[in-house]
């Protein structure tokens, strides 16, 4: 299944973790507690990444698949939702990119704590 397969690649990054804040059915991977992926338990067609504006349009005219994502602080993310019809490698291209912006953004001490995991 998909979703074992994204979930298992996600917690093999550092210092990821799994979270269900919202509901028995949701799925939200962090990275020292920055929301990175978050996936829906029910419908497993797609995930939502955490992405810059300028990749983020361009994925979404590059990719039909790849659709505005959403979350309810908005203002706060850029996200794109990633159906499940593109490549697991794809995917995991995407997760990756989610995965490093949001390491970037974490103060430098916590960084090097991150890199000794």
């Amino acid at each position: 299944m998909m979703l074992d397969a994204i979930r298992d690649y996600c917690l093999a990054l550092k210092g990821v973790t799994e979270h269900t804040p919202f509901d028995d059915r949701t799925l939200v991977l962090k990275v020292m507690d920055k929301m990175f992926c978050i996936t829906d338990l029910i419908d497993t067609t797609s995930i939502t990444v955490k992405c810059d504006p300028e990749r983020a349009v361009a994925l979404r005219e590059q990719y039909s698949q790849v659709r505005e994502g959403y979350h309810t602080h908005k203002k706060l993310w850029n996200t794109v939702a990633v159906d499940e019809g593109l490549s697991f490698d794809f995917i995991k291209e995407q997760i990756a990119h989610s995965y490093t912006e949001v390491v970037k953004k974490l103060p430098k001490k916590t960084q090097l704590a991150l890199e000794l995991l």
